[in-house]
């Protein structure tokens, strides 16, 4: 089954498509994604050449402490995180879950670097947890 998906960034200049139905969903409490959002980051993986972008978005590339390198894609006028590419992860893009225009069709399955989440954070306890980087994911 081959659910199509859109979604973009808050003020509409980066939009995107995506022709593929998800790698994996799951809640990432790195250090890293809580700077980004102040709470853990809803993400899903995609192919990466499933995804469709129109405009641009800028880029900023770091060391994440898992030791890969990660790009993170957003809208460079409103500032919106859209994407981000790691090279623990060739050929798949992480989606932040909350740029889809439909949010709900996808459910995270885990979450991941649980053991930097802050004492307050409410994790479902019905989802996988995983203390640190999770192992390696393929692309279907």
């Amino acid at each position: 089954m081959n659910t199509t998906r859109t979604g973009g960034c808050l003020c509409g200049q980066v939009r995107y498509t995506l022709n593929a139905e998800p790698v994996i969903s799951r809640i990432c409490w790195c250090r890293d994604c809580q700077h980004l959002s102040s709470n853990g980051t809803v993400n899903v993986i995609f192919p990466s050449e499933a995804i469709e972008i129109t405009g641009t978005p800028a880029s900023y590339t770091s060391t994440a402490e898992s030791g890969n390198q990660v790009s993170r894609r957003f809208c460079p006028r409103c500032g919106s995180h859209l994407f981000a590419d790691s090279t623990g992860r060739p050929g798949l893009t992480v989606v932040r879950v909350g740029t889809l225009d439909d949010p709900s069709s996808v459910k995270p399955a885990a979450n991941i670097w649980s053991a930097s989440a802050p004492a307050w954070a409410c994790l479902d306890e019905t989802l996988d947890r995983v203390d640190r980087q999770p192992g390696p994911i393929k692309p279907r």
